[in-house]
Order: structure tokens, then sequence, then C-alpha cells
């Protein structure tokens, strides 16, 4: 059984009023999703997520509080376990520009909007996570 870890996060921005997600869509699977990726050596978490982040997406962001850490386990293959480790990062940069071998959209997406897009049901679990944690902590 062959291990692989991921950081990545849960962006968002405040536009008009309303909070919004960022979301990718990979060109293999096409599937919707937060921006996330293998770790390098000597990379801490929060270092992976960040690095990752700007280049599937070219945003900037920061993550001011890494209380809230999410780690999602699956299986992509029957001999391959993964780890994903989100946090969630504020964008403070906002225009996109995709990794084009990687990514075929990036889109911002309001909140509550977000589930309808997300084709994974662990996705759908983290994302209501980070929105009850904004809404205590009222980001």
């Amino acid at each position: 059984m062959s291990y692989e870890k991921s950081c990545g996060a849960v962006v968002y921005r405040k536009h008009h009023g309303n909070t919004e997600i960022l979301l990718i869509k990979h060109v293999r699977s096409g599937c919707w999703s937060f921006p996330k990726g293998h770790m390098e050596q000597g990379e801490d978490e929060v270092q992976t997520a960040v690095r990752e982040i700007k280049e599937e997406t070219n945003i900037d962001v920061s993550i001011d509080d890494a209380s809230f850490r999410e780690v999602v386990v699956f299986n992509p293959r029957r001999d391959i376990t993964k780890e994903v480790v989100y946090f969630l990062a504020r964008a403070v940069s906002f225009e996109c520009e995709r990794q084009e071998e990687e990514i075929s959209d990036v889109r911002w997406v309001e909140i509550g909007q977000t589930s309808a897009f997300l084709s994974y049901d662990n996705d759908r679990i983290l994302i209501n996570k980070a929105k009850a944690f904004l809404a205590m902590t009222k980001i």
C-alpha cells in the first residue's frame, strides 16, 4: 500500500458583502474541488497549501489561523491511501490565472452555492465545516 499526502485550502474572499469560495475544475477528472497538491521536501503543511494555491490559481492567500485544519483520507486506487490536509485561507489577491496543464476552470462561487458545484461528498462535508467555522469566528 502506497501513501500520499497533499495540502490545500478552502480559499474565501468577501465580495460585495458576500463570502465567495475559490473552486477549481481538474483537467483529468472534470471534477470541481479546492486547490491542493503534494508536499515537497522541507515544506510544512501550511507552506504546501499556500504554494499549491498560487501554482494552480495564481491567487495569493493568508492562512492567519491554522486552527481550522481538516483531514480527508481516501483511496483513489486500491493500492494508494491519500491524506489531504485542508486549511481555511483568506485570499489577498483575486485575479485567477489557472495552471493550464492541471486546471480547466477556476471560479469564485458564493458560499451557499458551492455544494452544487462540488463533485465529492468529502468536499461537501468540508465546505459545511468551513461555513460553520466562518460563521462562528465572524471572519
